[in-house]
């Protein structure tokens, strides 16, 4: 990666408080870019925030993504402050953990709504200005967003549609001079399990992996910031992810099937209630 590719850059992070947007957040910081960061709770972002860059080159924007008119705010902001728009990550999201027959629905709508729409809206607002700056928008999906996992429906169908979207907006502006990337890390330690929604809605509270166990959300920043300096299509992320979409292309069943015996292994499962 070029050392000075970041300087000066401005990027927009949305889910910026914690996990892998403030990582990003803090490394692209220390990489001299300039920055418009978003989340729901604005005084832990700003909390966050503080320090990271010189007050000039650092914007915190209150920001539910699921809301059109917030986003829309996010991004004129972001222009108003900095002129300008080069990069956008599609961070924010929420999970959950249920099986689908105890589901309320309203736990997929609330996922589709931040996770798929939140990219849609905040995409939507910046494209102008990234096409104006030859930039980048990122989606940060999962491997769930390949290769579908027991007890997260609502999870997987949004992060398939957000592959989905940006996979068909980098062909429609294939000759503009835009990068859109795919980002898929795996399973990387952060909040969102102990925030995933469970069957009636409610924030699941904690945590049923060893999160110790998983790659970092600073090493994931990295592997973010790798892949915007090349400016790749896509990035699977962790030998297991990898190993997941690599199978599930080849031997569908058979993947179906060892997916679901490991997932089904998770403290407190509900594959077995």
């Amino acid at each position: 990666m070029k050392k000075d590719f970041f300087r000066g850059k401005v990027i927009v992070i949305t889910g910026a408080s914690s996990g892998i947007g403030l990582a990003s957040a803090r490394l692209f910081a220390s990489l001299g870019a300039r920055l418009s960061l978003a989340a729901r709770s604005i005084d832990k972002l700003e909390s966050e925030a503080a320090g990271l860059a010189p007050a000039e080159d650092i914007l915190c924007v209150r920001t539910d993504v699921s809301i059109e008119a917030d986003c829309r705010n996010l991004i004129e902001k972001t222009v108003e402050k900095f002129g300008r728009i080069d990069i956008l990550v599609n961070n924010a999201g929420v999970s959950m953990r249920a099986m689908f027959r105890d589901l309320d629905l309203g736990v997929i709508k609330t996922l589709m709504d931040v996770n798929f729409w939140g990219t849609v809206y905040c995409t939507k607002f910046a494209l102008p200005y990234l096409l104006e700056s030859k930039g980048s928008v990122v989606g940060v999906i999962s491997i769930a967003g390949f290769a579908g996992l027991p007890a997260r429906t609502g999870y997987a169908s949004s992060k398939y549609a957000i592959r989905g979207f940006l996979d068909t907006l980098r062909i429609e502006h294939l000759y503009d001079g835009l990068h859109v990337m795919v980002f898929a890390p795996g399973f990387t330690a952060s909040n969102v399990r102990n925030a995933a929604l469970t069957a009636d809605g409610s924030q699941q509270g904690r945590t049923p992996r060893n999160e110790g166990k998983m790659m970092t959300a600073e090493k994931c920043a990295e592997y973010l910031a790798r892949g915007l300096a090349r400016r790749k299509s896509e990035m699977i992320l962790t030998p297991i992810g990898k190993l997941t979409v690599f199978m599930h292309n080849i031997l569908p069943r058979l993947t179906d099937r060892l997916e679901f015996s490991y997932m089904a292994k998770e403290p407190d499962s509900p594959f077995h209630k």
